[in-house]
């Protein structure tokens, strides 16, 4: 069974930070996009940032680069979001997601963590 489990989320204040850890457990990820993205009610879920599980290059939107940092731990499988400088508007459910470059329908989500930036 493939999870991913999500962690670290909270109530911050603006401008503090905030780790986000992704637990993977079930398969070897390997050949996998992995992510973050966020949804804030009412709103589309939308990417946040992105590296590979083998490889070292990232993506981010431009909303969060200069603020978020995607990490990964292949020994622990284990994916990170170092968020620094939070924004009001960061506020949101944030999911972990695996997704095959090989096979597409090999895409699985975490069930999110709450960040909520208020002071």
């Amino acid at each position: 069974q493939v999870q991913l489990v999500e962690s670290g989320g909270g109530l911050v204040q603006p401008g503090g930070s905030l780790r986000l850890s992704c637990a993977a457990s079930g398969r070897t990820f390997s050949g996998y996009v992995l992510g973050w993205f966020r949804q804030a009610p009412g709103k589309e879920r939308e990417f946040v940032a992105s590296t590979m599980w083998s490889g070292g290059s990232t993506n981010y939107a431009g909303s969060v680069k200069g603020r978020f940092t995607i990490s990964k731990d292949n020994a622990k499988n284990t994916m990170d979001l170092q968020m620094n400088s939070l924004k009001p508007e960061d506020t949101a459910t944030y999911f972990c997601n695996a997704r095959s470059i090989w096979n597409t329908a090999n895409n699985y989500w975490g069930q999110g963590t709450q960040v909520t930036v208020s002071s």
